[in-house]
């Protein structure tokens, strides 16, 4: 009885933080390029009831007793073996009793990567991710991944996300639009190759500004935006703030080997965990939506909390039965 309440119990813990992932998704339906999570459930391990006093397989009876490996030999027979309505009790063919749930658990709370539906906007900075990849972003805490392309070019020409993130290019530096450049004439391919206007690009003394010049009918490249992925998708982790990062470490890089529990080593060093160049593409003028269907985490949620009320009726009913076995079939009359 007391282990029915535990796998209640468990129970009902599960589908609290369950719950606590849907309200998430949902807080972020209407996040550019977000991703929902989801609650990867997992079985405590199962535990096999056998009856009690039961000879051993092999035929030793408890932990003193001589093998035998007939009735015959121990010197008893199937009648002498409790029977209960047919039941028979032979230790040579043990009945399978069958095994007893210990409850479950939250094993992970993974992230869905399904493709969300993409907006038109127009905006020449708005880039949509087609496929797999990330925006790579500096950040104070070092290079973070992003899905979000709502990007736009500050007073100095860089092109940043609403937090002020610059966006950074293959070769890890920031991107700075010429100052002479209107946006409208910024072109970005699908894989990022950032052309602008001229043939030439010269740094103005008076505004510290790169510019554009020469034939301006022309395009030439400027950057090329770094758009990467992961071939082990369990190599990002979210951060918080649509942002991703690496689980080798905080910058993306491999840790020391020495400085590495040897019981990860193998996972963490896996190259599938550094970035490489995405498969997918990028769409401009465009933005991807969440991936969050709020009708789906709607009947979720309502789905978890008959769940949640299913496991509270048990414990509540378990608990009962224990005030009534200890108040009841305990005491003595008179």
């Amino acid at each position: 009885m007391w282990r029915g309440l535990y796998t209640a119990a468990t129970g009902m813990l599960s589908e609290q933080k369950r719950t606590d992932v849907i309200a998430h998704n949902l807080a972020n339906a209407a996040t550019t390029g977000y991703k929902k999570d989801i609650t990867v459930h997992k079985e405590f391990h199962n535990m096999f009831i056998q009856r009690v006093n039961d000879f051993d397989n092999g035929g030793v009876l408890g932990v003193d007793g001589a093998p035998f490996n007939t009735l015959a030999e121990l010197g008893t027979s199937k009648e002498d073996i409790t029977q209960i309505k047919g039941f028979n009790a032979d230790p040579f063919y043990r009945p399978n009793i069958g095994r007893l749930g210990l409850g479950d658990y939250i094993d992970e709370i993974a992230v869905d990567y399904q493709q969300g539906a993409l907006e038109t906007t127009g905006n020449t900075y708005d880039l949509a991710i087609v496929g797999d990849g990330f925006f790579a972003l500096q950040t104070p805490d070092g290079i973070r991944y992003s899905r979000n392309g709502a990007f736009f070019k500050n007073s100095q020409g860089y092109l940043q996300d609403i937090r002020g993130y610059n966006l950074l290019d293959t070769t890890g530096n920031p991107i700075r639009i010429p100052a002479n450049i209107k946006d409208s004439a910024v072109t970005i391919t699908g894989a990022g190759i950032i052309y602008v206007p001229g043939t030439e690009l010269r740094l103005n003394p008076l505004t510290n500004r790169w510019e554009a010049f020469g034939d301006l009918n022309l395009q030439q490249q400027l950057a090329q935006i770094q758009f990467v992925e992961f071939g082990d998708r369990l190599a990002t982790q979210k951060q918080g703030d649509n942002l991703y990062y690496v689980v080798d470490n905080n910058e993306g890089n491999p840790p020391p080997v020495n400085a590495v529990d040897q019981n990860l080593q193998a996972r963490l060093m896996n190259p599938d965990a550094q970035p490489r160049p995405a498969s997918g593409e990028l769409l401009q003028g465009a933005l991807e939506k969440s991936n969050t269907s709020i009708v789906y985490e709607m009947v979720e949620l309502i789905h978890n909390q008959r769940l949640y009320e299913a496991n509270a009726k048990a414990v509540q009913t378990q608990d009962t039965m224990l005030e009534k076995s200890v108040n009841s079939v305990g005491s003595l009359s008179g």
